[in-house]
C-alpha cells in the first residue's frame, strides 16, 4: 500500500512484558530515544523532545487515539519527516498519520506489528519524503523494542 508502512517483528517476551514497554511512558522514551513530559492518555497531547544523538533539539509532538490493554496502542502525530524547518516555522503541519501498535501473542512470545498510515493526504514531495525516513525509521525502532524488551 502507498498510503502505509508497516513493520512486523517477533519479540521472545510476553504481550504483557511489550505492552508495558509501550505504554508507558519513560520505558517507551528509553527505546524510541525520546523524553516525554507526561504519561500516554486516550484524547490528550503527548509532549517531549527526542533524545536520540543529534536530534536531542527536536521536540515531540502527539495526540494519543488509542490504548486497548495488551492488543493496540495508537497515536496520531504530525507528518513532518523530521524536516526541522518545517516542525520549527511556527506553522502548523495540517497532515498528520497515525501510528498504531499492534500485539499478539505467539509461540515463544509477541508479535508486534507498526503501521503508520494516512499519507495520502501528504502533498509531494513531502510525502515522498516523509515515507522514505520514516520508513527507515520504523526499520530501526521495531528493532530497539525488541531489543529493549528482551533485554
Amino acid at each position: 500500500m502507498t498510503d502505509s508502512i508497516i513493520k512486523t517483528i517477533e519479540i521472545a517476551a510476553p504481550v504483557e512484558k511489550v505492552w508495558d514497554a509501550l505504554i508507558d511512558h519513560e520505558k517507551f522514551g528509553s527505546w524510541f530515544r525520546v523524553a516525554l513530559d507526561q504519561p500516554f492518555v486516550v484524547g490528550q497531547a503527548s509532549t517531549g523532545h527526542m533524545t536520540y544523538p543529534g536530534y536531542e533539539d527536536y521536540r515531540w509532538e502527539a495526540r494519543v487515539v488509542a490504548v486497548e490493554p495488551m492488543r493496540r496502542f495508537a497515536y496520531e502525530w504530525p507528518a513532518t519527516g523530521g524536516d526541522k524547518e518545517l516542525m520549527e516555522s511556527g506553522v502548523p503541519v495540517p497532515e498528520w498519520t497515525l501510528v498504531e501498535f499492534l500485539l499478539e501473542p505467539v509461540d515463544g512470545g509477541t508479535r508486534l506489528t507498526v503501521t503508520e498510515s494516512g499519507f495520502d493526504k501528504v502533498p509531494e514531495p513531502r510525502r515522498s519524503n516523509v515515507m522514505r525516513d520514516n520508513d527507515g525509521g520504523w526499520a530501526e525502532q521495531v528493532k530497539n523494542i525488541r531489543d529493549y524488551v528482551e533485554g
